[in-house]
């Protein structure tokens, strides 16, 4: 198989073919390695290898995607077996998982294989990817552009053309900016949906998601399916789907009634021009599609939102870069920490734990006025980021300048609508139904109810067919090779 054909396939298609025996899975896995040498050192987007030999020995055929080849984060989830630096000079080469966690599980259930691992930036603590650790990931539709963060590499080896779709996960916005950036669609799905057993209860004080990004939305629904459900000990269960994914978007989604705003949050930079059009075709040819839409927006205390936000993160800051430096027996210093996570570390030390439960009662009221929105709207359409992806460097998490509420100003300045839905923990999906002058891609972010990624779905799949994507690839791409 060409990388020309290998790449006009999403993962469901690929999975098709391997069903019908028009190609096997080693091959499959060549066109991986092969995609990988051709645009990885220009984008910097796959920083460790993994053999898949032995994982094609041992992955169930009935696996929904046997022999599709994938990449994981180096954040967060575990393979057995498998080093996973988080971003830092400070875990470098020091940690290698045990075990395989939940979800890693499921992938190879699903019958995925892992061919490598991507670059994140320290601890995930970024809307960019360019940690001093493995230096800059770049953006395939712009060499001199972020691919966004803190899933960039994720974002950037499917925008390439490497995999079809790559674990990926969101404690800010990390799913969906990727996916703005780099042309892709990333859901966040609600709260709990994806177990992160046996390691994390609900890290992030609940704000963290696993899932990935991928080009199509029945890639992302179909691989939901794989990932969904709870594990034992998880701390809460939320209401399983009714149906597979996979089926909810076969059909259209009925008559929704959707606000969109391209308000940013009272600290976000304000949306430029073009983007604003963009979301405003964007809400048109949803009323065309039957929906009713109206220009509205949530109403909450922005202030209350970013006190508790800004204590959430220090905390589980401090908590993970005391964790592995304990589990490794390493010290944390400015000499393996990144500035402006150095600054977060120490900001994160002076928090007591009445700081934390202060905060806890500040996300309460946010997440009740967000909740009433949504009692009468089943979808918000907003822009994913202010702006298409800026340059490298933007957002440099090494900049000895910033104190650590420079630093969260700063990267919450940007990261203005997407970080809400991380503490609410709402469904939030970032589709590529636009792009700009420049060429950059311009991402679109719908918002649900609580548990309601079906309607999501079931949306972005009429919006895939009404507004297509899949003519767009970026200059750097692995087709062309």
């Amino acid at each position: 198989m060409q990388l020309s054909e290998y790449t006009r396939y999403d993962a469901t298609g690929l999975a098709e073919l391997l069903r019908a025996g028009k190609v096997t899975p080693a091959e499959l896995i060549v066109c991986a390695d092969r995609a990988i040498a051709a645009v990885n050192p220009q984008i910097n987007a796959v920083i460790g290898r993994l053999d898949a030999s032995e994982q094609l020995a041992s992955a169930p055929r009935e696996g929904a995607f046997y022999g599709v080849p994938f990449l994981i984060k180096d954040l967060i989830i575990q393979a057995k077996g498998v080093s996973c630096d988080m971003g830092s000079r400070l875990v470098r080469d020091g940690y290698v998982a045990p075990h395989d966690s939940a979800l890693m599980s499921r992938y190879r259930a699903g019958g995925l294989v892992t061919v490598g691992r991507t670059n994140a930036p320290e601890f995930g603590f970024n809307a960019n990817t360019e940690p001093v650790v493995h230096g800059s990931t770049r953006n395939p539709w712009n060499l001199a552009h972020s691919a966004g963060g803190s899933s960039g590499g994720s974002g950037a080896a499917v925008a390439a053309g490497i995999v079809p779709a790559a674990h990926a996960n969101d404690g800010g916005g990390s799913i969906r900016i990727p996916a703005g950036h780099c042309g892709l669609v990333g859901l966040k799905p609600s709260r709990g949906r994806v177990s992160f057993a046996p390691d994390y209860a609900d890290p992030l004080h609940g704000m963290g998601v696993e899932h990935v990004i991928c080009r199509t939305v029945r890639d992302c629904a179909a691989l939901l399916d794989v990932a969904e459900g709870p594990a034992v000990g998880d701390p809460f269960v939320i209401e399983r789907p009714k149906q597979r994914y996979a089926q909810v978007i076969t059909r259209p989604p009925g008559r929704l009634r959707i606000g969109f705003s391209p308000a940013p949050d009272a600290l976000g930079a304000p949306a430029d021009p073009e983007s604003v059009e963009a979301l405003e075709r964007v809400a048109k040819r949803c009323g065309e599609l039957g929906h009713s839409v109206e220009a509205a927006h949530p109403v909450y205390d922005s202030d209350a939102f970013h006190r508790a936000n800004r204590i959430f993160w220090g905390s589980f800051t401090a908590a993970g870069v005391a964790g592995v430096a304990q589990m490794l027996n390493r010290k944390p210093s400015p000499e393996n920490l990144e500035a402006c996570i150095w600054a977060f570390y120490q900001y994160g030390l002076t928090l007591s734990a009445l700081d934390v439960e202060m905060a806890m009662a500040l996300r309460n009221a946010v997440c009740r006025q967000v909740g009433a929105f949504y009692a009468q709207y089943d979808v918000l359409l907003t822009l994913t980021t202010s702006t298409p992806a800026p340059k490298l460097g933007v957002l440099n998490c090494n900049d000895s300048t910033l104190d650590a509420d420079g630093w969260y100003r700063h990267l919450f300045r940007y990261v203005t609508h997407t970080a809400l839905y991380n503490m609410t923990g709402q469904p939030a999906i970032s589709l590529p139904l636009a792009q700009s002058k420049a060429g950059l891609p311009i991402g679109i972010q719908a918002v649900g109810r609580f548990g309601t990624e079906d309607v999501l779905l079931a949306l972005s799949a009429q919006l895939e067919e009404a507004m297509p994507w899949a003519q767009r690839i970026p200059p750097l791409h692995a087709s062309r090779f």
